[in-house]
Parts: structure tokens; C-alpha cells; sequence
């Protein structure tokens, strides 16, 4: 009877176990360091199962979900007490399966893999079966990619124990029964996926194939529970071994390459069930290790043009209020910062950031590892401005100098917060603008909770948007909307220029009455000097 569940499409029924090997490649043995003498295995719920196009949802709170390309056989007859040279017999097909883990909760499984490994959506299988009778189990090609780039590629000749071995040696415990998938392991190559990622795994025997199996991974939203059960949590082996190595680990730790491939910054439009305008928003949202939503990407912002860019700096931040005072914009000013180091200046494009008041539970769950706050700072790009929602809260910093350098490296062109700055001196050393509400030596918990990045954020009494323009100066911070930026910056360079001219007729003894403002005969003679 066919299961019409589509996360059993491919087997076409719901199996009674999954049963997965351990560690079964020479190539990935060697990689870790250890070869086992036998194999060993671990169950996967069959809830696990999804299907080719599926999306992973990687939870609030955690950093290192890691895809391994298998291959899975699909028990055709029952076996129990099969000798390997006729185990392949009792198999009915071949297929390609993704056997996905989440290693912050690897430590506390010790070895069970059922939270690790056991999420919804962890095992995608498909999209189609390669008979087991039209094919040579030790000539099997097995390959994955991630973002298009391919990341593993090795065969079952490359295999520590063979698939019989496999079959035979489970049928030695207990029975392995008709619709039952085993997973044979994964060779080198495995790493680590964040949301926007796609994964896809193919097997292929000679000119038979599975196909592609499409995974895309995208961000959750629900946060462990502290008081049910121990939350995620992640280490320095626990990085090594997701991400396949030490170096590896250490690379994405000092580069802020967080997707494992080095082509997909965490802030990439991502697929995700929560509210979304592609970047990360929501409770918390997505890229974040927190959440999804939002108005998102790695170019949420906007390209600044060069020649804008070069008028806005050249206005003063004074004369850009008046002329969107004018266009009946208000509230346009980030009241109550200041430059860190006096006569900073900006022009630059928002990338946002956001915290939430402290609560214990929720910074446990989301104020580690790299949590919104450091994906913003490795995210942000050459010419942005990061823009803190820190609520005015001064009595904590919501950044330091280590920060303020890795902004300062990626060419950031300013960091603006309505909270406080920890490391002050430090920071006003790096030598990029900041904007702060003041210094605290106060670490970030003490009154935040990193939460979401690339949203609508309220700093200083006003929205920004990413994107937004935002100039600063001496007299503060405002936020240009960019669809009028390049009226409003004209309108303010002619103003300039009018007030120049104002200012030296001032000077020369000229009363101000009648000439700020001009009345029609200190217009017509103004139009008339300037016109030559």
C-alpha cells in the first residue's frame, strides 16, 4: 500500500527503521584521525524523512548544522542472519540521502544522535531508486554540492566496510525488514550549511542515476526550552568535527565565513516559513542564529552611487534636515548619539541590528556562539553602516574594540547605536565612526539579547530601514529615505550655496532683516551676482 505522506514519496511507504553507520569511508576516517576495526550505527526516527526540495530548518539558538552526503539502501526482502556474500541479495534499491546533524546538541546525545540527528527534516532521501540488481555495490559514485560547488566526491570503492558487510552484520542483531533504509555512511567533505544554503547529493551507477537531492536550509524560529531539557551548546571539538577540521573551524571563526563554503554570507536571501522580506527578521530571524524575516540579504542594502556618495558627504548633516523638514520629514533624526571621537563624519548605506531586553533563558539560547550581533559585524560590507537597536539603553555595551575592527577591516563606514560602547578608547582608536549614546564597561548581557539583524530598527527615537541613507556629522545622525536622496542632497547643496552667499553679505555689515530670509529684491540681486 502506498504512503501518501510525501515525506515517503520515494520509498513509497513509511519504513520501520533507519539505520545509520557511523563512520564507513577511509577518506573520512582519515580526516578524523581514527579508523574503526568494526563498524557501529545509530537510528534515525522515520519523522526524519523528507523529500527531494525539502527545507531544513535550523533552530533558534544553534550554529552548526552539518550535511553529509550518503548513500541509502532500501531493504528489499527480510534478512536476519545473512552471510555477506548473500546480503546484497535482500536489498532493493539504491538511493541518495543527505544525513543531516546539528552539533550543538551532539554532547549531550553521547553518541545516540537522537536530538542531533532526529530533527524533522534531517534525513532527505530521494528523488528517485536505482534498482539494487542493476548495479555493482562496490562501484557506486557519491557526490554532493553546496551553493553549485561541489564538496564530496568519493565511491563505495572507497569504503572502510562494503555494503554487504553492512547488510550482514546489522542482520546479525536483528532483522532488517522490507522497507527498512540504511544509511552507509559519509566520506570527507562533510561541513557546515547555514540558512540560504543548498545541498544537494547524487548517486550515480554508470549511466544510472538518482538525480539531484535538493535541500535548502533555512532559519527557525522556535528556541529550545531550558526548563524542559539541556539547551544547545557548542565547543571548540564540537566545531572541529562539524566543520571536518580544525583549520577549518579556525578559518570560519577568522574570516566570519559561517556557511562553510565560502560563498554564501548568513545573510543571504533565504527561503523560510516565517515572515520575510529576505533578510533576517522574526523572533529572531534569519542569518541570526536566532531567527528569519525581516527585509533581508548580504545586499539588503543598497549600492550607494559613487557621485551621491560624494554630495552627501560634501553637505552638512544640519542642511539635509532642513530640506527634509521641508518635504515634511521629522522625524528623521537618531537623537541622543554622539561621535566617540569629535568632527566623525559618514555617508553610508544601513545594515541593521537589533537587540531585545535581557532575559536569562533567551541569552542563553541566543546570546552565544555567533549570535546576531557577530553575524552583523561579519556581515556588514564596504561602505554600510550598522545600526544598533539598543532601546536607549545605555547601561551595557553593545560593542567593543574587537568589533569595531571587524567592521573597520570589512569597510564598514560607520557603527551607530543608541546603547552604549564598551572599550571606549579602544574603540575610538580603530579609527572608524562610531555614534554612541555613551560609554558602559558592561558586557552585552547584562542588558541585551542579540536578536535579529537586516529588520526595520527603531535607533534613536526614528526607523531605519536597510538600506537607508545615513549621513553623521558634529550635529548628529539623520536617515535620508533613498528614493528622494538625490533631490533632497541637491536641494540642501543650493541651499548651501544660498546660505554662503547670505553669510558673506552678513559679514560685509548687511542687516539680516530682509536678507535671512531673502525677500524678492535680495533674491533678484542674488540671482543676479550668482548668474555671472
Amino acid at each position: 500500500m502506498t504512503d501518501t505522506d510525501p515525506r515517503f514519496a520515494t520509498l513509497g511507504a513509511r519504513p520501520g527503521k533507519i539505520v545509520a553507520v557511523h563512520l564507513s569511508y577511509a577518506s573520512r576516517a582519515d580526516q578524523r584521525g581514527r579508523r574503526p576495526a568494526a563498524p557501529s550505527y545509530f537510528f534515525k526516527p522515520s519523522s526524519s524523512l523528507a523529500p527531494s526540495g525539502a527545507e531544513i530548518v535550523r533552530p533558534a539558538g544553534t550554529e552548526l548544522l552539518a550535511f553529509e552526503g550518503e548513500i541509502a539502501l532500501v531493504i528489499g526482502a527480510p534478512a536476519r542472519w545473512v552471510t555477506p556474500d548473500a546480503a546484497w541479495e535482500h536489498v532493493a534499491s539504491v538511493t541518495a540521502a543527505n544525513d543531516f546533524g546539528l552539533y550543538d546538541l551532539r554532547a549531550n546525545d553521547k553518541g545516540s544522535n537522537v536530538r542531533s540527528k532526529g530533527g524533522d527534516g534531517y534525513t532527505p532521501l530521494g528523488p528517485a531508486l536505482i534498482g539494487a540488481r542493476e548495479v555493482d555495490p562496490a562501484d557506486l559514485r557519491l557526490r554532493t554540492w553546496v551553493n553549485g560547488d561541489l564538496v564530496q566526491d568519493d565511491s563505495t570503492a572507497g569504503l572502510i566496510f562494503s555494503l554487504a558487510q553492512i547488510v550482514a552484520d546489522l542482520s546479525q542483531h536483528f532483522t532488517l525488514e522490507t522497507g527498512d533504509v540504511i544509511l552507509t555512511g559519509t566520506p570527507a567533505g562533510s561541513s557546515v550549511v547555514v540558512p540560504g544554503d543548498v545541498v544537494e547529493v547524487q548517486v550515480d551507477a554508470g549511466p544510472l542515476s538518482t538525480g539531484r537531492l535538493r535541500t535548502v536550509v533555512v532559519q527557525g524560529r522556535q528556541p529550545f526550552d531550558a526548563a524542559i531539557g539541556s539547551l544547545p551548546s557548542a565547543d571548540d571539538t564540537q566545531r572541529t568535527e562539524a566543520w571536518g577540521s580544525a583549520e577549518a573551524a579556525s578559518a570560519a571563526s577568522k574570516t566570519g565565513d559561517v556557511t562553510g563554503t565560502g560563498q554564501n554570507p548568513a545573510n543571504q536571501p533565504v527561503p523560510v516559513a516565517s515572515p520575510v522580506l529576505v533578510t533576517d527578521a522574526a523572533a529572531p530571524r534569519t542569518g541570526d542564529g536566532a531567527g528569519t524575516g525581516g527585509t533581508a540579504t548580504d545586499a539588503a542594502t543598497s549600492t550607494l552611487d559613487p557621485a551621491l556618495r560624494a554630495k552627501l558627504d560634501s553637505v552638512p548633516v544640519a542642511a539635509l534636515s532642513g530640506q527634509l523638514r521641508k518635504r515634511g520629514l521629522n522625524d528623521v533624526t537618531i537623537d541622543g548619539v554622539h561621535p566617540l571621537t569629535p568632527g566623525s563624519r559618514f555617508v553610508g548605506t544601513a545594515r541593521t541590528l537589533r537587540f531585545v531586553p535581557h532575559r536569562e533563558d533567551l541569552f542563553a539560547a541566543y546570546g552565544g556562539g555567533q549570535n546576531a550581533q557577530k553575524r552583523a559585524f561579519d556581515a556588514v560590507g564596504e561602505g554600510e553602516v550598522i545600526v544598533i537597536e539598543a532601546r536607549g539603553e545605555t547601561g551595557s555595551g553593545t560593542l567593543g574594540d574587537i568589533l569595531a575592527i571587524r567592521a573597520h577591516v570589512r569597510g564598514a563606514a560607520a557603527i551607530v547605536t543608541d546603547g552604549g560602547v564598551r572599550d571606549a578608547e579602544a574603540v575610538a582608536a580603530v579609527g572608524i565612526p562610531v555614534f554612541t549614546a555613551g560609554a558602559h564597561p558592561a558586557v552585552l548581557g547584562r542588558r541585551h539579547v542579540p536578536w535579529e539583524t537586516d529588520v526595520a530598527v527603531g535607533c534613536g527615537g526614528t526607523t531605519v530601514e536597510p538600506g537607508d541613507i545615513l549621513v553623521g556629522d558634529g550635529d548628529g545622525v539623520i536617515v535620508i529615505p533613498p528614493a528622494i536622496a538625490e533631490e533632497v542632497v541637491d536641494a540642501a547643496l543650493a541651499q548651501e550655496a544660498e546660505d554662503a552667499w547670505i553669510a558673506e553679505q552678513v559679514a560685509s555689515g548687511h542687516p539680516i532683516n530682509g536678507l535671512f530670509p531673502m525677500n524678492a529684491e535680495w533674491r533678484a540681486r542674488y540671482r543676479s551676482e550668482t548668474a555671472r
